[in-house]
């Protein structure tokens, strides 16, 4: 019995972000048009997986107890790279392929290694390094342009089957091949560790500089995996900085959703893609609902707002960060 307390309460955030994203998407197609279609929901995967990605990429900083205000600028690197290298024959688009993902992860590490061979904030390290890597995507793509392998961009936007969303799919891939075994490696549990308590893991002689390092460096693919699937959503890429910032706050907005504690040490990033569709859902929502667009993003600020300040709520009530498993 209190096996199953300590996962109901190690889950708690994730199953309420499930349940969350549940109750919007079954408002949303109740009141859209067409009702609850094939095509209604691969237009609704596809919007949300982008911004899943990215939620993805920020937890894995966040439960080290830093943030990374430079995922969306990697997003917006990583989508003008792919615009340029993701072209041509099949086996030249998948080279492009591992090379932009490759240009994310290193993006990702040059984040870690200055936050910890540096010993500098992660907050302050990161708005700088997003200035570069936002400068280095205008250096790619100072006017929006290029283009993408067309046949690859199709199966990844498409359905699998006729029915089932071939993005989903592809989400739940990165899913099982970065986070799951992360998350239950010696390096992720230093990562955890570092974030609730990191001179006790320190003592007990977990590798926080690898677990803390590889965590940055993984943000970094999972943000080069959004955008790819940007380029390969748009046919194009561009240097836009409003489309950069508005993913970097919407992934905070998403994490705190998806259950994941900004102090660090505990969450998942499964939790953090169903708050990423829940929060995708919800500005859908304000669309079906015929909401002026002046409007929409001021109920957007609000809800970013009501959810970054539910992430310290139940802090209020934890004497101990392990309260929070009892």
């Amino acid at each position: 019995m209190r096996e199953w307390r300590y996962l109901l309460a190690e889950q708690r955030g994730t199953l309420v972000a499930m349940a969350i994203f549940a109750l919007m998407f079954t408002i949303y197609v109740a009141n859209h048009p067409a009702g609850l279609t094939s095509n209604v929901v691969q237009t609704a995967a596809n919007k949300g997986v982008l911004l899943a990605f990215v939620a993805m990429a920020q937890t894995l900083v966040v439960i080290t107890a830093g943030i990374d205000l430079s995922v969306g600028m990697i997003m917006v690197l990583t989508n003008c790279l792919a615009s340029a290298l993701v072209v041509g024959t099949p086996l030249q688009a998948g080279l492009g392929v591992i090379a932009v993902l490759a240009a994310g992860t290193l993006c990702g590490a040059l984040n870690g290694t200055i936050v910890i061979y540096g010993r500098l904030q992660p907050i302050v390290t990161t708005i700088a390094t997003g200035a570069i890597y936002f400068g280095l995507a205008l250096l790619i793509r100072p006017f929006p342009g290029g283009s993408v392998h067309e046949v690859l961009a199709d199966a990844m936007t498409g359905k699998i089957g006729g029915v089932f969303p071939a993005s989903i799919a592809a989400l739940a891939a990165v899913v099982a091949l970065v986070w799951v075994p992360f998350s239950r490696s010696l390096a992720g549990r230093a990562a955890f560790a570092s974030g609730s308590a990191e001179q006790a893991a320190y003592m007990s002689g977990l590798p926080i500089r690898r677990g803390r390092f590889l965590a940055y460096a993984l943000a970094g693919l999972c943000a080069g995996a959004g955008g790819l699937f940007l380029t390969f959503f748009t046919y194009t890429g561009e240097a836009a900085q409003v489309s950069g910032s508005a993913y970097t706050l919407f992934s905070i907005a998403a994490v705190v959703l998806g259950g994941v504690s900004l102090y660090g040490g505990r969450g998942s990033a499964i939790g953090a893609v169903f708050g990423a569709l829940a929060f995708r859902t919800i500005g859908d929502m304000l669309f079906v609902f015929d909401f002026d667009a002046l409007w929409q993003p001021l109920f957007q600020g609000l809800i970013l707002m009501v959810a970054v300040s539910l992430g310290a709520f139940g802090l209020l009530r934890v004497r101990n960060r392990l309260d929070w498993f009892r």
